[in-house]
C-alpha cells in the first residue's frame, strides 16, 4: 500500500453550484435554530433538536468535536444568497484506519428532494478521498427510514448490514441501525455519477 499522509481535520469552506458548506461557528446557532424547528426534520433523529435548547447542545457539541479535531462540522448554506439551509458533518472514527462517517444531516423541509444533500454529499465525499486521502466513509441510519436508505444507495454507497438494538431513541424505542461505505477503490465511479446527477439536477434548475 503506498505511504498516506498524516490525517488532520482543519475546517475549511467547500462550495458548490448549489451549496457551500461553511464550517459551523457559534454564531450560527439563531440560523440553525431557524432552520430546524420543524419536528419532522428529527422524526429519524435518535434526538430532536427542533427546540432553541436542543439545537444549542447540538451546536456546542459539534463545536466541541471540530475544536478537538475529530470533525469537520458544516452549516449548509444557498450559494449566493447565504441562506441557512440545514447541517452536516464529516466524523473521524479511526485516524490509523483512515476511516470516518457523514452524517448527522439534516435539511429544513423546503431544501429536501433537491440537490442540495446530493450535492454536499458529493463535497464532502471528495474531500474525504482527494484531500484527506481516507480509505473507507460510513453511514449510517435508521432501519426503518427507507428514505433515507434509497437516498444513500442513490449516491452510490454499499448497504452492509444492520447492527441490532443499536441505539435507544429519545422517545424510548430501541432502534435498528444499517450501515453504508463508499471506498476508496469505490470513488471513482461514486464521483462520475454523482457528477452525472448534479449536472442533470442543474439542467432541470430554471
Amino acid at each position: 500500500m503506498r505511504p498516506r499522509k498524516p490525517l488532520r481535520l482543519a475546517p475549511v469552506r467547500l462550495t458548490g453550484r448549489h451549496v457551500t458548506l461553511e464550517p459551523m461557528r457559534a454564531d450560527h446557532l439563531a440560523s440553525l435554530s431557524a432552520a430546524g424547528a420543524d419536528a419532522a426534520i428529527w422524526t429519524w433523529y435518535p434526538q430532536s433538536a427542533e427546540s432553541p435548547e436542543q439545537m444549542r447542545a447540538f451546536v456546542e457539541a459539534a463545536l466541541v468535536a471540530q475544536a478537538a479535531g475529530e470533525a469537520l462540522c458544516y452549516v449548509q448554506t444557498a450559494t449566493g444568497s447565504g441562506e441557512v439551509m440545514g447541517s452536516t458533518r464529516l466524523q473521524l472514527t479511526s485516524t490509523k484506519d483512515y476511516r470516518a462517517e457523514i452524517g448527522w444531516t439534516w435539511l429544513a423541509p423546503r431544501f429536501q428532494r433537491t440537490a442540495v444533500n446530493t450535492e454536499s454529499k458529493y463535497l464532502l465525499l471528495r474531500h474525504a478521498f482527494e484531500v484527506l486521502d481516507l480509505l473507507r466513509v460510513e453511514f449510517k441510519t435508521d432501519a426503518l427510514n427507507s428514505a433515507s436508505r434509497a437516498a444513500l444507495a442513490r449516491i452510490g454507497a454499499q448497504e452492509e448490514g444492520i447492527l441490532r438494538s443499536h441505539m435507544l431513541t429519545a422517545g424510548g424505542r430501541v432502534r435498528d441501525s444499517v450501515y453504508f461505505s463508499i471506498t476508496e477503490s469505490d470513488w471513482p465511479q461514486v464521483k462520475l455519477a454523482l457528477q452525472q446527477k448534479l449536472t442533470l439536477r442543474s439542467a432541470d434548475t430554471p
